[in-house]
């Protein structure tokens, strides 16, 4: 049962950390910083938990 409350954590911390870098982005983006450094690393961030809640998808793990 702990292994689940684990992977449940880590679930809700990647939506929470992916939606706060989506408003970042939003923030700098409005500023016209799309090139600088911060964007630049959101975006990389948000392809990985991307990928993380696909996987969770796929498994039936997340709707």
């Amino acid at each position: 049962m702990e292994r689940l409350e684990s992977f449940e954590k880590m679930l809700e911390d990647i939506k929470k950390q992916a939606e706060y870098e989506r408003v970042q982005m939003e923030k700098l983006k409005a500023e016209g910083k799309e090139k600088s450094a911060t964007y630049r690393q959101y975006f990389g961030n948000r392809m990985l938990y991307k990928m993380i809640l696909d996987k969770y998808r796929e498994y039936g793990l997340l709707e």
